[in-house]
């Protein structure tokens, strides 16, 4: 599986009818949406799609089709989505009419291209999980830890600052998980 980390756009034309699709990580989608229907209040339509993992680990997908004929426009997003087996990503196409109808088939197509246009322009990364960690430090090592985490490239969601420790709120894969156990076990 495959993730992106930032937002992607694409601009694709057929018979005058603009479709400019936008790629992102799905926890940016829904203030996406909302800033796009704002910046593009005369689109024709704005068709999404987005495919991510629940806390079951189980793959939620949702697709609409803003308008257009059932099936034409969501559903061909989702696919290209499913295809290229992006998770935790939405796709958002912004369609503005050029004035000669597409048809269900060419519209099937034109949404497709589009969104295949923007995946494969986009930086694609390998989905890796990461699961919830909290540990606790004393004062003494807080700088230590800062250090570590700035070296691993791991950002930590929550740091709590309490009378005689430090508690760390981060998400960490596997591998830096382990690399936490040996950085802490190295400072015994």
């Amino acid at each position: 599986m495959q993730q992106v980390s930032e937002t992607f756009s694409a601009t694709y034309e057929v018979k005058r009818s603009t479709f400019t699709s936008y790629l992102l990580p799905y926890p940016l989608f829904r203030q996406t949406l909302d800033a796009l229907h704002e910046t593009h209040p005369k689109a024709s339509h704005i068709v999404w799609a987005y495919r991510h993992l629940n806390e079951f680990d189980q793959i939620v997908e949702n697709s609409t089709d803003d308008g257009e004929p059932k099936g034409c426009a969501g559903n061909p997003t989702l696919a290209q989505l499913r295809g290229a087996d992006l998770i935790n990503t939405a796709l958002i196409t912004v369609r503005y009419f050029g004035g000669i109808k597409l048809g269900t088939g060419g519209m099937v197509r034109a949404y497709s291209d589009a969104a295949r246009e923007v995946i494969t322009s986009a930086t694609r990364l390998p989905y890796i999980k990461k699961l919830p960690y909290t540990l606790t430090t004393p004062y003494a090592l807080v700088k230590r830890y800062e250090h570590f985490f700035r070296q691993q490239e791991i950002e930590f969601h929550e740091r709590v600052f309490q009378a005689n420790e430090v508690v760390w709120r981060v998400q960490l894969s596997e591998k830096e998980r382990k690399a936490l156990e040996t950085f802490q076990s190295s400072l015994s």
